[in-house]
């Protein structure tokens, strides 16, 4: 029997209307305000889904009315299809086709990529700007949500190059979002600054724990050191989301000077904190709570606290308290403390699986395990560290980038014959993708670059391309990545 609860946005209008919701710029709005925004938006969404779809895509950046069309699909009980704002036109193709929804809202910022979109698309295309103009229908929202069902859907690469679409239920969000307050705790003046893309699972999560835990979100458009000092030294703030590339350039602009003491967690993700970040942090009296999760686990599955972090300085932390954690030396034997080894993780947070990707289910779950691909051990205490994510994996100021994609669009070239893709440490961003290509005639750096930009988002286009003669494999004939940077 499937577990149902209350409307989540409408119980939290009863519980508590008159407690902020949603901080943006100068404006604020409580829950019920929020609610009613969310009703007439929902209204004037009603029609534009076709009766027999039930998704709607978004293409939306951090603003209040992307808040409220994505609770407006929530109540109409549609499945809400995330587009990342920062892919190509032909990304976004792919995941439209891929995912079929029935409608896709977009805003201003992103109308020239919907416009080299459109003649390709089968669904409804409606700007923010039209939606909000148009007139209000009755609109049956959900009375009660099932813990089973599909909340959200958003798109994840994998090293094979395709991208999956991660499903992700209300049940997901519920679990994830009681895991982590059980670690980090609620108080009355909690505050959330999400200055991370909604978008995303990390953005997004905060929009889903602002209704279930009652407190505000501050939210930024984009990323802004200075201004995000200055909020967290206000005492407007007391949980922030960010990686490690946000945290360097935060410090960088404050100086010597501390945060307001109400700022209590730095929930830090999106990739391993370098330990000389962590000892800043340390020192300057940050609260940094380091994480471990992705998209298939609707955010952080492993915390670790503060008071661990220098103990414990590189660990990611222990699974939070409704997820499990294995790492598995080989198919059949757990790994012993500190033995290397596949991490497999279990837990009502972790997906049911990809959308459309039957074999992939079948790889990546096994007897209720996901297999995440990332490999690690636990040392003595059960402590989790991380070695490699998803073994070739780049994280680049928080955003993942996966080699076999690069190569992919490399190889297309008609110079290029082989190529390899490595991730090379950078100062700014962690880490950035290298290319590595033998040619099979003259062609240079400059063009294979621009080559790449036309088909890839910004933050994926290599560095640097560098020709070689040939690239390391094995007996089998398999690239070795993690060789490619003895090329340099």
């Amino acid at each position: 029997m499937a577990i149902t609860t209350p409307n989540w946005l409408e119980k939290r209008v009863d519980l508590s209307p008159d407690r902020t919701a949603l901080v943006f710029k100068d404006q604020s709005w409580t829950f019920q305000e929020m609610f009613t925004l969310v009703q007439k938006t929902a209204g004037q969404m009603t029609d534009l889904v076709p009766g027999d779809c039930n998704r709607v895509a978004v293409l939306l950046n951090n603003r209040p009315e992307s808040v409220w069309i994505i609770h407006a699909i929530q109540q109409l009980g549609l499945e809400t299809v995330f587009l990342n704002c920062r892919l190509t036109a032909n990304e976004l193709l792919f995941q439209i086709k891929d995912s079929k929804p029935g409608l896709i809202i977009y805003d201003s910022p992103n109308a020239h990529t919907l416009v080299k979109l459109e003649p390709s698309l089968e669904p409804a295309v409606v700007s923010v700007k039209e939606l909000v103009s148009r007139p209000i229908q009755k609109m049956p929202y959900k009375k009660e949500i099932h813990l089973d069902d599909v909340c959200s859907i958003m798109y994840t690469s994998g090293t094979t190059g395709n991208p999956k679409g991660v499903l992700q239920t209300y049940g997901n969000h519920w679990w994830s979002a009681s895991g982590s307050i059980l670690n980090i705790g609620l108080e009355k003046n909690d505050s959330w600054l999400c200055t991370v893309p909604i978008y995303h699972i990390s953005g997004f999560s905060i929009l889903m724990r602002s209704i279930i835990y009652g407190l505000p979100v501050i939210l930024m458009e984009k990323f802004d050191e200075r201004i995000v000092n200055q909020l967290l030294s206000s005492g407007q703030v007391t949980i922030m989301s960010a990686v490690s590339a946000m945290i360097t350039r935060m410090l960088t602009a404050q100086g010597e000077q501390s945060y307001h003491p109400a700022f209590r967690c730095l929930l830090a993700g999106g990739g391993p904190v370098p330990k000389p970040l962590l000892k800043a942090c340390k020192d300057q009296g940050i609260p940094v709570f380091q994480t471990y999760g992705m998209t298939e686990t609707s955010s952080q599955i492993v915390t670790l606290s503060p008071e661990d972090s220098l103990t414990k300085l590189g660990s990611a932390g222990k699974p939070l308290f409704p997820s499990q954690l294995k790492v598995m030396a080989d198919s059949d034997q757990e790994a012993k403390p500190m033995q290397e080894g596949e991490i497999f993780v279990k837990g009502p947070n972790v997906t049911p699986g990809y959308l459309n990707r039957d074999d992939a289910n079948r790889i990546s779950f096994k007897d209720g395990w996901f297999s995440t691909g990332d490999i690690g051990y636990k040392d003595e205490d059960g402590f989790v560290y991380i070695l490699d994510r998803r073994s070739d994996l780049i994280i680049s100021g928080g955003e993942n980038i996966y080699p076999a994609e690069l190569e992919g669009v490399l190889v297309s070239h008609p110079s290029v014959e082989e190529a390899g893709v490595t991730g090379i440490e950078d100062s700014k961003w962690g880490s950035v993708p290298y290319g590595f290509v033998v040619a099979t005639e003259d062609v240079k750096e400059e063009e294979l670059i621009e080559y790449c930009r036309q088909k890839l988002a910004s933050y994926k286009v290599p560095k640097r391309i560098l020709k070689v003669a040939e690239l390391p494999r094995n007996g089998a004939n398999k690239l070795m990545r993690r060789l490619l940077k003895d090329l340099l």
